[in-house]
């Protein structure tokens, strides 16, 4: 955003004519008819704070579990380069045209797809409802973290043993038959129901704890970029500073190279699975945070010329290489978890062993090979001695007698939330100081949590601001309004049904909407308004002209790509009834079921919604404006009038301020995402031109 030049005492003259030029061009009409002027947009107070705040909203919760669950359970380094293929010509394209069109047009999601095309209002809208719907599950992940941040101060940590039923004084069933860690998420975290059709009452400890997130949120957004920028120096800081700290312990762990070699080995017949594909595709999607409206939000308070294109490479960089730093982090992690168990396996079979040989005469047991001499000491027999001994005389042992894998214990893959709140819990409390390491890495959650929620929640209010000047003037009102709101709502996931609520939310109220935001967006910039154009407004922009291969990426491998993303998504949900996993308390383990009917229609309605304002804001369009289909010619028109400026090279169109504009060039003002004239203006206006500034007034420029 250009400064105001300071005044000399002098209201009008050639300050004004400046001031009043560019707020035209580059200020946008709100549906109440009001201008929002952009000299009063905020901006960000350095470029670090703003790399920060997307870094913060791009690098999520999903990086740190469901990036190395997809690594884990799909070939490892075969779906990393597979995940950087598509990164590559798909994500960066689409997360490069999200940051141009904000920055350029200098408005949320609402303002920026109106401005392209008023038949188009309806994608900002959708994108602000889908924000909505991941800002209430989002914020409840935050409120388990602040739930297991507080029980970290315990030493020894809840959920190392099992607890002792006062009744029976004998250890609980149910966590008998399951683990510490899991007893503790599933019954005293959530204390869940064995199904989302029992909702069961209110869980007044996850209640507080939500509460107290929505707070935190509130308060870290009531002053827009300027508080919430504040807050990102520390929360997209501080998880890095963990993950380096956390992969350094545990390389030390016995295991950690194991779990290594397991991510990179590739397996490359994957490939040849479109499920994997499909996977890939919505992890790079959502990883880069495309359609949510908070990319756009958050570049909209760039300066004009600030290179987009850069920031999008480095962005999109960093992002996945903390994919990959979280993911040695888990992988170590799930190493020494495996190699732990594993050897846990051999000491109970040599217990088995041992107690066989000892009702045997004779020890018969000997010739089958077995150094009973280390039979008193199990840890003295590794893991490959056992796996040799137990390849040639499995078959003579009876059923009891099993085989201890690694790779095995490896291929137990935890998604999501359990990888978090039960298999890092469980690994945490092996550690030594074990309060110390849990109270850190829920650190880090809670701040992962917290940066990208404030991404979310700008790309809710950001664009209802811009658009609705009542709103705009009322910053604080509006911000305390929607948290309130997302309080009152997300008490559906207080329940003690809530985790299946959660989980619903996360696989589809989210996934479909945004996928058809984005391709509408795509379609709007290649198809609508032109890739062509597109590229002559950056190059106004970023003073050169990215490469032509942008053209052909938006305008055919991203459109069919997001396209296919969505039929196979589809299709998927058609072929395949949607299924949750729930947690049954008789047989303490996890359970597929299949969503009843109602939440079936829950979830089809929350889609529907969310796509809803799309083809509404285009019926409303054709109602309002009957005779929008005839002016074709009048477009055609105006484009004829457009060589005059993409004959002309970047630098003579940003240079041109020896060019005075003609009436010929007023009378016809070009339809572009950046207005040409705001240096012109600027640079006139310094050299103290007033009459040719009070004749741009008049024009209308």
């Amino acid at each position: 955003m250009t400064e105001k030049p300071p005044l000399d005492g002098s209201e009008d003259g050639a300050w004004l004519g400046e001031a009043q030029s560019e707020t035209q061009l580059t200020t946008g009409h709100g549906p109440d008819g009001v201008e929002t002027c952009d000299a009063d947009r905020p901006a960000w107070d350095s470029k670090l704070q703003y790399v920060l705040a997307q870094v913060g909203f791009s690098v999520g919760l999903g990086n740190v579990w469901r990036f190395p669950y997809l690594c884990h359970q799909n070939g490892g380094g075969a779906f990393m380069l597979l995940y950087v293929f598509l990164l590559i010509f798909v994500g960066v394209p689409l997360f490069f045209m999200e940051l141009a069109a904000g920055q350029s047009i200098r408005q949320g999601s609402i303002g920026v797809w109106k401005h392209i095309s008023p038949k188009l209002a309806g994608i900002g809208y959708s994108s602000c409802i889908v924000c909505f719907y991941v800002a209430l599950y989002y914020n409840v992940i935050i409120a388990w973290s602040l739930f297991y941040l507080g029980n970290s101060f315990q030493y020894p940590l809840p959920w190392e043993h099992c607890p002792i039923d006062a009744t029976t004084n004998d250890t609980v069933k149910e966590c008998a038959g399951s683990s510490p860690t899991s007893y503790f998420w599933f019954r005293k975290a959530l204390n869940i129901t064995n199904s989302i059709e029992e909702s069961g009452e209110f869980n007044a400890i996850m209640t507080g704890c939500l509460l107290a997130a929505w707070a935190i949120v509130s308060l870290a957004m009531i002053k827009g970029i300027k508080s919430s920028a504040k807050v990102m120096y520390f929360s997209s800081v501080f998880p890095y500073v963990v993950l380096i700290i956390f992969l350094i312990r545990g390389l030390m762990l016995d295991g950690a190279m194991e779990g290594i070699k397991y991510m990179f080995y590739p397996k490359l017949e994957i490939w040849g699975s479109v499920q994997v594909w499909r996977q890939a595709a919505t992890q790079v999607f959502f990883a880069l945070g495309l359609g949510y409206g908070s990319v756009i939000a958050y570049s909209s308070y760039n300066p004009v010329h600030n290179n987009c294109h850069r920031d999008a490479l480095m962005v999109s960089g960093i992002n996945f290489m903390t994919s990959v730093l979280a993911s040695l982090v888990v992988f170590v992690v799930l190493g020494f978890r495996a190699k732990n168990t594993a050897l846990r396996c051999v000491a109970e079979n040599l217990g088995l062993l041992s107690l066989m040989s000892s009702y045997e005469s004779n020890q018969p047991l000997v010739g089958l090979g077995w150094p009973w001499i280390n039979m008193t000491d199990p840890s003295s027999v590794s893991l490959a001695e056992y796996r040799e001994w137990y390849s040639h005389y499995s078959a003579m042992m009876g059923p009891n007698i099993t085989d201890c894998s690694l790779e095995e214990e490896m291929n137990k893959g935890v998604e999501g939330t359990g990888l978090a709140f039960i298999a890092f819990t469980e690994v945490m409390a092996l550690f030594p100081a074990s309060p110390f390491w849990s109270t850190l890495f829920f650190l880090m959650l809670l701040n992962l949590g917290l940066s990208t929620m404030f991404g979310t929640m700008q790309g809710i209010l950001t664009p209802l601001m811009d658009n609705f000047s009542f709103l705009g003037r009322h910053r604080t009102l509006l911000t305390v309004s929607t948290c309130a709101l997302g309080f009152i709502i997300g008490l559906l996931f207080t329940q003690r049904s809530g985790n299946y609520f959660v989980a619903m939310f996360d696989d589809y109220s989210a996934t479909l909407p945004l996928v058809i935001v984005v391709i509408f967006e795509t379609v709007s910039v290649a198809w609508v308004y032109g890739t062509d154009r597109f590229l002559d407004d950056i190059e106004v922009m970023l003073k050169w002209r990215p490469p032509v291969v942008y053209k052909y990426l938006w305008k055919y491998v991203c459109l069919l790509s997001m396209v296919g993303l969505l039929a196979a998504s589809l299709l998927r949900m058609v072929f395949k009834r949607p299924t949750y996993t729930a947690w049954n308390q008789t047989t303490a383990s996890e359970m597929t079921l299949e969503y009843p009917g109602w939440a079936l229609g829950m979830i089809v309605m929350l889609i529907i919604f969310a796509s809803l304002p799309v083809p509404i804001g285009y019926i409303y369009y054709i109602l309002k404006n009957p005779k929008a289909c005839n002016t074709r010619s009048e477009e055609v028109h105006q484009e004829m009038h457009r060589e005059l400026y993409t004959k002309c090279s970047s630098t003579e169109q940003l240079d041109s301020h020896h060019r005075v504009p003609t009436e010929e060039d007023e009378a016809h003002p070009r339809t572009a995402f950046l207005p040409l004239g705001n240096e012109h203006y600027r640079l006139l206006s310094q050299q103290g031109e007033e009459e040719e500034d009070d004749d741009e007034q008049d024009t209308g420029v």
